[in-house]
């Protein structure tokens, strides 16, 4: 592969991105480029010592044990805290030695990153059939952009080919609940699960790693002490305990993602995937509607790697779905 791995990727969310690109564009901008819920939990009040004071051990148990009964892990000895699932990403590809690593793409591009940058040799596929034998197979399940997903059972018969199975949940909260593999236990499989996406809390930085307690133990060993923040902490434990909030945002997303649906494809967009945090949809004018919705002050993702597709987040409220509705209707 030519592509340069040491090189930061494009992503989301990066509205200074947006202002260069698009300076004349009317502020406030409304970024519809992540897959990050509009409709962020409500945070409740911290204590002062939650900053002033390292996170405390106990505190952190309490973490992984609402976290072992939110996502169904065995037990919180198999669950591993971390600030965020990206610190996770190049600590879990050196679990096994380098080798060939197959990632199912196309997909977020950072699992083939930090795999190529561990020592593997990187191999994009489009079908599982292509990942057997691999020393590293990668899977996001839903899939980030297209929402594709994976049944359970194909899932934990491809593990039985691959010497380590990584699958990227940062979707699964609002994905099939028995999809989800975080309740398998196999010393092979790891499970990422995202925090800030469905709660919407992405800059708290909070995601877990749920795998065999060995390689669990191993992940914490890495990731050393005090390494989720004492606020991070309290408000995750409390938000995955929430189980009210939680069925009633997801009935919310839903709602949500039809209407977006209606949206598109009033504007003659092809919806061609997605999760109820996000639509792609694909078009041969998807460079032309990119830049005309950025100059309306609508930033969406686009891929360099798959120029006619377009990725559009959930509205905020209703000022925001209005003045899409307006850009969508506009001639671009």
């Amino acid at each position: 592969m030519s592509r340069n791995f040491s090189a930061p990727l494009p992503h989301g969310g990066d509205l200074d991105a947006a202002r260069k690109l698009f300076p004349h564009a009317p502020e406030p901008f409304i970024d519809l480029s992540t897959g990050i819920n509009p409709f962020l939990y409500p945070v409740p009040p911290l204590p002062s010592d939650a900053f002033a004071r390292l996170p405390e051990p106990a505190a952190l148990e309490r973490l992984t044990a609402v976290a072992a009964r939110a996502y169904g892990a065995p037990s919180p000895d198999h669950v591993v805290a971390a600030p965020g699932i990206q610190i996770l990403l190049p600590m879990v590809a050196t679990l096994v030695r380098p080798g060939r690593a197959a990632v199912l793409g196309p997909t977020f591009a950072e699992h083939a990153r930090v795999a190529a940058l561990a020592g593997h040799k990187l191999q994009e596929v489009s079908d599982t059939a292509s990942m057997s034998g691999a020393d590293l197979g990668i899977v996001v399940n839903p899939n980030n952009p297209d929402g594709r997903v994976l049944r359970k059972d194909a899932l934990l018969a491809l593990a039985d080919t691959l010497g380590l199975l990584v699958v990227d949940e940062a979707f699964m909260d609002v994905g099939p609940a028995d999809a989800g593999l975080a309740g398998v236990a196999r010393a092979n499989i790891v499970v990422l699960r995202s925090f800030g996406k469905f709660f919407g809390l992405a800059g708290l930085r909070l995601g877990f790693a749920l795998a065999a307690p060995e390689i669990a133990a191993r992940l914490r060993a890495s990731l050393g002490p005090w390494a989720v923040s004492g606020p991070a902490i309290a408000i995750g434990a409390s938000a995955l305990a929430d189980e009210s909030w939680v069925a009633a945002t997801r009935a919310r997303l839903d709602a949500m993602a039809t209407r977006l649906d209606a949206l598109l494809a009033g504007a003659g967009l092809a919806i061609v995937g997605g999760t109820s945090l996000f639509r792609l949809v694909r078009t041969p004018a998807a460079g032309e509607l990119f830049h005309h919705l950025g100059r309306a002050g609508v930033f969406v993702r686009r891929f360099a790697e798959q120029p006619e597709w377009l990725r559009f987040g959930l509205p905020a409220g209703e000022v925001d779905w209005q003045r899409l509705a307006t850009a969508l209707k506009a001639s671009w």
